[in-house]
């Protein structure tokens, strides 16, 4: 499988399926935000954690497929289940480059540039998704 970016999936999107992404993902980060005034911002930055486009989009993602199957006269298909479970595996790996970002931000934020240490979270939160996009590649991971 080669990654690549499909522009037609934008046009199979409806608005209000972008705005279900977007109402769920702000409401998060109320959430967040009234946790971290209530109880503190260590507490508050777990609920930051939250995947907050993820669920939104694995609903998206399943009835695209099935939809898409039952356009072509295919019926009652896993292919919907099998496509976000895919996508919920690619959600994993970028999570253990998240929480490498994270690391970085909370090591070095308290000491240097803000700019530098988010461009370097970032540098490293890309680095560690490819690189365990890469292992999983290679077969060594199912």
């Amino acid at each position: 499988m080669r990654v690549s970016l499909d522009a037609s999936a934008l046009r199979r999107t409806q608005w209000y399926e972008y705005a279900v992404r977007f109402f769920f993902g702000g409401a998060m980060t109320v959430i967040a935000g009234i946790v971290a005034k209530r109880y503190g911002p260590a507490l508050g930055g777990l609920f930051l954690a939250f995947p907050a486009i993820f669920p939104a989009g694995a609903t998206l993602v399943e009835k695209h497929e099935r939809e898409k199957k039952e356009k072509a006269g295919i019926l009652r298909t896993k292919r919907g289940r099998q496509a976000t479970a895919v996508d919920a595996y690619g959600a994993a790996l970028g999570s253990v480059g998240l929480l490498c970002f994270a690391a970085v931000v909370w090591l070095f934020l308290p000491k240097y540039n803000s700019a530098l240490v988010l461009l370097t979270a970032t540098a490293a939160w890309s680095m560690v998704s490819v690189f365990l996009w890469r292992i999983h590649k290679s077969t060594l991971w199912p």
